[in-house]
């Protein structure tokens, strides 16, 4: 397995870690919740840089992530057949966030609240949240794959 993309593996990692995205939340966190929000932002990550990069390269993150994922549910100590369907929910699950979040600059506060409640249904700041994912595709776009690639950034 390739693991020169392990930095943007981290760098998601960390940010799915961030205190304050949890800190609405009306009941205590999950796995789940965690990757929800790893998959939101490999989405927006995506988003950002499929414009401008080689498909390749975005392929060979796509796949490296989606394995590393696999690893961390088996470490959790799901059996083979749990993890395959596991790992179909959660794909479907990121093609669903993909397609919602594609005209995610187009859409009204309500518009981007509704999206992330169809996702996270714990938290009881939506507003929070929609301000955060604009910060981070922002910074997405000022930065570039190759800046990910080689380091891992501080959320």
């Amino acid at each position: 397995m390739n693991i020169k993309y392990i930095n943007i593996y981290n760098n998601l990692v960390n940010l799915t870690r961030n205190k304050d995205l949890y800190k609405n939340f009306d009941k205590q966190d999950t796995f789940s919740d965690r990757l929800i929000f790893f998959l939101l932002h490999f989405a927006f990550f995506l988003k950002i840089y499929k414009k401008n990069n080689e498909k390749k390269i975005l392929q060979e993150i796509y796949d490296y992530l989606f394995k590393q994922l696999e690893l961390s549910i088996r470490e959790i100590g799901y059996g083979d057949q749990s993890i395959n369907k596991k790992m179909k929910d959660y794909l479907n699950l990121f093609y669903s966030m993909i397609g919602k979040i594609d005209d995610w600059e187009q859409l009204s506060l309500n518009g981007k609240i509704d999206i992330l409640k169809e996702f996270i249904n714990n938290s009881a700041d939506y507003h929070f949240l929609v301000d955060y994912f604009e910060k981070y595709r922002l910074n997405l776009l000022n930065n570039t794959l190759n800046f990910y690639i080689k380091g891992v950034v501080k959320p």
